[in-house]
């Protein structure tokens, strides 16, 4: 794995009381790289990705975070009072003051700008997960973690997001890390791609998406080229509710 490395894991695990939630997980995560974590619920996504922030303890393995490694972080879910009258401008300020220079640049980055006076509990859920967004990056983070970042999204804002993560990523040049629980969808500017569930089922550089009509009607030829299905080659398949059917043998052998 490289030298230059932001966080790491080297085959790290982690044990509950009553069971091991992750094993054997090595990934890293570059400046200017987008590793995303897919898998169902509960496959540790989670706490992989608490161990490689330094958040969780590896029982097993090591984790590594560069000394000063600023991180910004965009929750799936946050908890707010809705029935207070917050608008963007303000809720861009809370929990510090980002620099002018670095919240106009945010703003401007993520697209916000007709939106600083509207109220929270008034945005669309891809307006505020924009928001959110440019909340994280007018920190400067060497390191954006994105959880679940398409949730409660519709179809089109699903595709536009992606593409404003891919941005950010060329514009600031740095590592993301998103967790997902759709093994179907990713973005086709995802370095690497780490299919979980409870250890490593495979990682790779995701391919793109069958040249299907119902795809390109959906998204059109941009969306096209910004989005694409992981389409893997190992010993289990996904089932349609999302859970993987893994048969271990003598050779069984993950990437």
């Amino acid at each position: 794995m490289s030298d230059t490395a932001l966080i790491r894991l080297t085959n790290a695990g982690y044990q509950a009381p009553d069971r091991w939630l992750v094993e054997a997980v090595s990934l890293s995560v570059d400046p200017g790289e987008i590793v995303t974590l897919i898998g169902p619920n509960g496959s540790g996504k989670s706490t992989t990705a608490k161990l490689a922030l330094g958040i969780l303890k590896p029982t097993t393995g090591k984790s590594y975070r560069r000394k000063g490694l600023k991180v910004a972080y965009v929750p799936q879910k946050l908890a707010i009072d809705w029935t207070l009258p917050l608008d963007v401008e303000h809720f861009m300020r809370l929990t510090g003051q980002p620099s002018i220079n670095a919240q106009a640049h945010a703003i401007q980055a993520t697209g916000i700008q007709h939106l600083m006076h509207k109220e929270l509990r008034l945005l669309s859920g891809g307006e505020f997960q924009r928001v959110l967004i440019a909340r994280a990056i007018a920190r400067e983070p060497d390191l954006l973690v994105l959880d679940e970042p398409v949730q409660g999204v519709d179809f089109s804002g699903e595709n536009e997001l992606y593409q404003l993560i891919g941005s950010i990523r060329d514009d600031l040049q740095c590592g993301i890390l998103m967790i997902s629980h759709d093994l179907h969808v990713v973005m086709a500017k995802t370095d690497q791609v780490i299919c979980l569930n409870g250890h490593v089922c495979c990682s790779g550089a995701p391919v793109n998406v069958a040249q299907t009509e119902e795809f390109q009607t959906l998204f059109g030829l941009r969306g096209h080229s910004d989005l694409a299905l992981y389409q893997h080659h190992h010993d289990h398949h996904h089932a349609p509710d999302g859970s993987i059917d893994h048969e271990h043998h003598e050779d069984c052998q993950h990437d």
